[in-house]
């Protein structure tokens, strides 16, 4: 009889436990978990303390006596596993309701130790009111603050549930800063798309601090002073640490397994550790990334849930393979969603891709059926082949659809042309007869076949001749400096104002009309170029630098 020990519940070590009960009906399944919580779903932590999910028992997906009853699965909460001997098959169990220390032997391990959360090793970061969130318990202590009277909160990192954490504390009216050691939010996005999240987050009262690494906690007349370089510090009532996680490796480290150079334990396409009888599954693998194949950490639980159900077909000798890791993600702050999927523009100049990038703004439906929504598009792709190497979104609505969409072209290694014949459901109230999808594959398509050439607002050669064909109207609200203008729908007839002996840039509103006079002017022996996404992102760029 096969015996298989599961060390840590949640996505990946729950689905691992399941899948391997539904391959097997002889096998003896044992999980442990360190905590009182089986599986729970802690992506919904913050949205909990925002009483978005009034009931926090809406977070237990599944409770150990369900895994009994359903699964035959032998569940032990509070039994932290604290060593592994590889040459007999035996994991060292500690009972943390008694204290008793046990061996339990195994023919097949999967670990599924998940992350824990970086706190700053900075003075007072253990002081009381100081916080992170990585399990139930800790978001019942953010709570229970909360509920105690705090009027304000200090969240050290803008990441994911940096924000996630400051919308839902704005909702039970707190003030709230978010100090950031970075130029910006969101450090999977790149600079110039995460900037359009500011302006939401500064419109709903949060102060931003940027280029402000934490250096000491303290205590400041009741509150708890954060001190920022140039003797700046923001007081509050409580603060939240979400600096980032990092994989918990401390079992698999101490076992001798192989951690890779991102910190995480390092498995194969099977999820095979360098113990042949030893998985590791979710956020403690180090793992490759789709579509470039270079070692990540990414901690996110649909891949762990894939990873736990591969890992218990390949015990059973089903070889399944993990295809790789996209970092397909969205946030949501307030009324404004970023997304992300593939490789961002900073990762591709790290390790010197041969890229070209296009930006399209596109309203989310039919642009004459109510409601419409402009979203905003950056879609990266190889410069040889058209291959989609990564795209970003930031809009308010149908952000998901659309990323999405792109995060499956790139696993099926498609290529901008292909997103151009993608036939996607159209009606005014979902879409376009021409997708958001459709029109970044137009425009990256155009640039593969020397349709168009774009350059990009934030590096404008000095010689280049700045063209603008926007209406007056829309001239009135800012220009290019040292732009020229001449409205679209009089280029022909004033073709001649324009010099033959310079590069011109030229850029409309949002990079349509910019295109259609690009087009004009090199029928007409000019050297042009088309600013991807026009004046729009020239400005969003602008605000960022």
């Amino acid at each position: 009889m096969m015996k298989i020990i599961i060390v840590g519940g949640v996505a990946g070590g729950a689905s691992a436990a399941t899948r391997a009960r539904r391959l097997s009906e002889s096998a003896q399944i044992i999980l442990f978990e360190k905590g009182k919580n089986i599986s729970f779903a802690n992506c919904g932590m913050p949205y909990f303390i925002g009483r978005e999910i009034e009931d926090k028992n809406n977070l237990l997906i599944t409770s150990p006596q369900m895994l009994r009853n359903r699964f035959k699965i032998d569940v032990r909460t509070e039994s932290e596993v604290i060593s592994i001997d590889r040459e007999n098959r035996t994991v060292e169990v500690k009972d943390s309701a008694n204290g008793n220390v046990y061996t339990e032997s195994y023919d097949n391990l999967i670990l599924s130790t998940g992350a824990e959360p970086v706190v700053l090793p900075i003075e007072g970061s253990s002081l009381p009111a100081v916080f992170t969130l990585r399990n139930l318990e800790d978001m019942s202590a953010i709570d229970n603050a909360v509920n105690s009277g705090a009027k304000s909160a200090a969240i050290i990192g803008g990441g994911y549930i940096g924000l996630e954490m400051a919308e839902n504390l704005v909702k039970r009216n707190l003030d709230v800063h978010i100090i950031e050691a970075m130029d910006q939010l969101m450090p999977p996005l790149d600079i110039e798309m995460a900037s359009m999240l500011n302006e939401t987050l500064a419109g709903h009262g949060i102060k931003l601090y940027f280029n402000s690494p934490a250096q000491k906690i303290t205590k400041h007349d009741g509150q708890l002073a954060v001190h920022l370089p140039n003797e700046q510090y923001v007081l509050s009532d409580m603060i939240i640490m979400c600096v980032g996680v990092r994989p918990d490796i401390k079992l698999a480290k101490n076992a001798g397994l192989q951690i890779g150079e991102r910190g995480g334990i390092i498995v194969d396409r099977h999820t095979r550790t360098s113990d042949p009888h030893i998985y590791a599954v979710g956020d403690a693998c180090e793992l490759k990334t789709i579509p470039l194949g270079i070692s990540a950490v990414i901690p996110l639980a649909g891949p762990a849930n894939r990873q736990g159900r591969i890992a218990a077909d390949n015990i059973f000798g089903y070889a399944t393979t993990y295809r790789g890791t996209q970092g397909t993600s969205i946030v949501s702050v307030f009324d404004t969603c970023a997304a992300i999927t593939g490789v961002n523009e900073k990762t591709l100049l790290k390790h010197n891709v041969g890229y070209e990038k296009v930006y399209v703004h596109a309203n989310h439906h039919a642009g004459y059926y109510p409601g419409a929504q402009m979203m905003t598009i950056k879609l990266m792709f190889k410069k040889d082949d058209g291959k989609i190497l990564g795209a970003q979104i930031v809009g308010t609505a149908g952000v998901d659809k659309r990323i999405d969409v792109i995060s499956m072209a790139i696993q099926a290694q498609m290529t901008v042309f292909d997103l151009e014949e993608s036939e996607l459901a159209y009606a005014p109230q979902f879409g376009s007869a021409k997708d958001p999808v459709n029109m970044a594959g137009f425009a990256a398509s155009n640039v593969m076949r020397g349709n168009s050439a774009v350059c990009h607002a934030g590096s404008i050669p000095k010689d280049d001749f700045i063209l603008d064909v926007r209406t007056d109207k829309e001239t009135a609200r800012g220009i290019i400096p040292g732009a020229y203008h001449i409205p679209i729908d009089q280029l022909r007839d004033r073709i001649g104002e324009l010099p033959h002996d310079k590069k011109i840039a030229v850029y409309c509103h949002a990079g349509l009309r910019g295109y259609i006079a690009e087009r004009i002017l090199k029928q007409n022996g000019f050297d042009c170029k088309n600013i991807s996404g026009g004046y729009k992102t020239y400005k969003t760029c602008r605000k960022q630098s």
